[in-house]
């Protein structure tokens, strides 16, 4: 496993690089998948567009007005927040490679760095509006086409994703967090998907409510970069170790996949970012020293491979589903087959209801199953009523 990008070009290619190991390898998967993200919406929003599905708005903007007290205040909190950080890891940097998480979210800083930071940002934002100040500040209409809101999408979608992860990760855990609530909320492990994807979800949908954009359309376009994203970042979690593997496999490999490498049915996740298992001898890092004993299913992966597959699908029928929200509706179906499925081999926290067992992702595939069948049945009769 590589906790880093460090670790990983420095087994594969032999290259010491000590300035990567702030580059966590779970954060650069995720990173990636939103990039991918972006570029599959992107795609997608400037086809409905050419395909007159989608339309651009027209709206109205305040040109040449000097910047507010608010602006000035909210430069400096930025600035002060970024220069405070900068300057003390800057004094620091050698244990900030070692700890970069740690130095992020820790309180510790430089209060000259925040002030020099407040100041340089308040300054910067004078000279940003006497560039553009007018004499008479007036309102101008701009075109706005479908594809220029992806950036404000991705952004939003990030946000309420994290928090909405976090959220559902620290319900399902809830001893936990109990036990450590600061610790929990502001650690960068411990994230539940479906919790972001429902968070995110409806933040997405109140921002294309609030721009004119087609709840239908909008869905549609994003259940093919949804699933290929999830498939992404299920590398970082392979790749990591965090700790969303399988249940023990201590069955043999079947015959049929002797041509596949032996982790590719059962993984002991060396050197796991979680440092979850035995010790190991020789490690390279005292923080990421232990396997797991007995081996687990590689379920990450699974999920990678089946998750790439459904993209295809998804891709393959977004021209041919001509009812909106219809593929939106298939993604969700696809989505709780998949979990559902990969939950059985999962290690996860269990629910009771008298001899009644389940996970939450469980239940939540199920529900999205159910409201994929739903949505068929809906969009359906919407399409119809025209």
């Amino acid at each position: 496993m590589y906790p880093s990008l460090y670790y990983a070009i420095k087994d594969l290619f032999g290259i010491n690089l000590p300035f990567l190991k702030m580059v966590q390898s779970f954060g650069f998967f995720v990173a990636v998948a939103f990039l991918i993200s972006s570029y599959i919406l992107t795609k997608e929003f400037k086809r409905k567009e050419k395909e007159g599905l989608l339309v651009p708005q027209k709206i109205k903007v305040l040109k040449g007005a000097k910047a507010s007290v608010t602006d000035y205040i909210v430069s400096g909190i930025l600035g002060f927040v970024l220069g405070y950080k900068v300057l003390f890891i800057a004094q620091h940097f050698s244990q900030f490679i070692e700890n970069t998480q740690g130095f992020i979210l820790s309180l510790e800083g430089s209060a000259l760095g925040g002030v020099i930071g407040a100041a340089i940002s308040v300054y910067a934002k004078y000279r940003e509006s006497e560039k553009t100040k007018l004499d008479k500040p007036q309102w101008m209409e701009e075109t706005v086409h479908p594809h220029q809101h992806v950036g404000n999408i991705v952004m939003i979608a990030a946000i309420a994703g994290i928090v909405g992860a976090k959220i559902f990760h620290n319900l399902e855990n809830w001893d936990e967090f109990t036990a450590d609530p600061i610790g929990a909320l502001l650690s960068f492990s411990g994230l539940t998907m479906y919790g972001g994807l429902i968070v995110a979800g409806f933040s997405v949908v109140y921002y294309g409510k609030k721009n004119n954009i087609p709840v239908a359309h909008l869905i549609d376009i994003a259940a093919p970069a949804l699933m290929l994203g999830y498939a992404v970042g299920r590398i970082g979690c392979q790749v990591a170790g965090d700790g969303d593997w399988g249940i023990d496999n201590l069955a043999p490999k079947p015959s049929w996949l002797n041509a596949l490498p032996d982790w590719m049915w059962s993984y002991d996740y060396p050197h796991n970012v979680n440092s979850v298992g035995v010790p190991l001898t020789g490690c390279f890092d005292d923080r990421y020293c232990n396997h797991l004993v007995p081996s687990v299913f590689p379920t990450p992966f699974y999920e990678t491979v089946m998750c790439t597959i459904l993209f295809f699908v998804l891709w393959g029928l977004r021209k041919r589903l001509k009812v909106p929200g219809m593929l939106f509706s298939v993604y969700l179906v696809f989505n709780g087959i998949e979990r559902f499925l990969i939950e059985q081999i999962r290690v996860n926290t269990l629910y009771h209801i008298n001899d009644f067992a389940f996970t939450q992702a469980e239940l939540i595939a199920v529900l999205l199953f159910i409201l994929g069948i739903a949505g068929m049945v809906y969009f359906k009769k919407q399409v119809a009523k025209e």
